[in-house]
This record gives C-alpha cells, sequence and structure tokens, in this order.
C-alpha cells in the first residue's frame, strides 16, 4: 500500500467529518427559530492518469478508456436549505412569520443590512422594531416606530420581491 493511499482515504474522513459536523448543527438547532437547515456537498480532487487512452496494454491491445486513479475528495460547499418551516404560535404581538418567499432585513450592529427568515420582534426602548431582545436588538430595515401610546398594532402584508 502506498502513502498515497492513505491520503486519499484521509481525504475522505476529513471530508465525511465535515458532513457529520453539518448533521450535528443541524440537530443542536433544530429548535431555533428561523433556522435554516444545511447539507454537504462533494467534490472529487484531481486524478493521476496511469495509462493514457489509446495505450497500448500488456496483450498488445489498445486501450478505450485509459486508467485513473482518484485522489481523494473535499466538501465543496455547505448548501443551505431554503424550504419552508414549520409555523408556531407565539402570542408576542409583534413576532412575524414569512410563509414563501422572502427575508427580513435587519441591520446588524455595524450598521451593515443582512437578511433573516427570523420573525421574533420586539420594540426597543427608542419605540424601534428590532429582531431579538429589545436592548441588542437588530433593527428592522427600513426602520418601523411604533409610538409609546400604541395601543394596538397591526401587520400588513407585501409580496413583492426585489
Amino acid at each position: 500500500m502506498s502513502v498515497q493511499t492513505l491520503y486519499t482515504a484521509a481525504t475522505g474522513m476529513n471530508a465525511l467529518e465535515t458532513k457529520l459536523d453539518v448533521i450535528a448543527n443541524n440537530l443542536a438547532n433544530v429548535n431555533t427559530t428561523g433556522f435554516k437547515k444545511g447539507r454537504a456537498n462533494f467534490e472529487d480532487l484531481f486524478y493521476r492518469h496511469q495509462t493514457q487512452p489509446g495505450a497500448e496494454d500488456d496483450a498488445g491491445g489498445k486501450t478505450a478508456t485509459g486508467t485513473s486513479v482518484g485522489l481523494g475528495t473535499r466538501v465543496s460547499s455547505v448548501q443551505t436549505d431554503f424550504l419552508q418551516g414549520a409555523f408556531q404560535q407565539t402570542g408576542n404581538q409583534h413576532d412575524v412569520a414569512i410563509e414563501g418567499v422572502g427575508f427580513f432585513q435587519v441591520a446588524d450592529p455595524t450598521g451593515e443590512n443582512v437578511y433573516t427568515r427570523t420573525g421574533n420582534f420586539s420594540v426597543n426602548a427608542n419605540g424601534a422594531l428590532v429582531l431579538g431582545s429589545a436592548s441588542t436588538g437588530r433593527i428592522v430595515q427600513p426602520q418601523i416606530t411604533i409610538p409609546p401610546d400604541a395601543t394596538n398594532v397591526s401587520k400588513g402584508v407585501s409580496t413583492s420581491l426585489s
């Protein structure tokens, strides 16, 4: 057995370890609001060509396809599954769920806009609708402010995609 055989086997073990990590992350976040599961995608590494197509074999015949030895595999990407999740009634008047396609736009702490399907909103001290807790939440963009004397909040539905 050559050392290359061990390297090839090691690439497979590393790829499968990443796949197990992705599965473990999916299981750990099964009850996380707005979580989208992932799937590991694999690709072949280079091939070493032992015999070229059309070369003469030991019996004097021509090889049609040649002989190639694969040098292993690796994870090419972890793909996020955006299928619709299950809805859950929370009792929080500011929580919203997306049915179908779309994302909420919120500003992260650096001010950059990010996108999420998580809809557990609350209101901060300034009356702005934020994702997550009122003290450390990310502000919904464009900003929505709820007046302090408001007694009821209703939400409209928008189906436009840009």
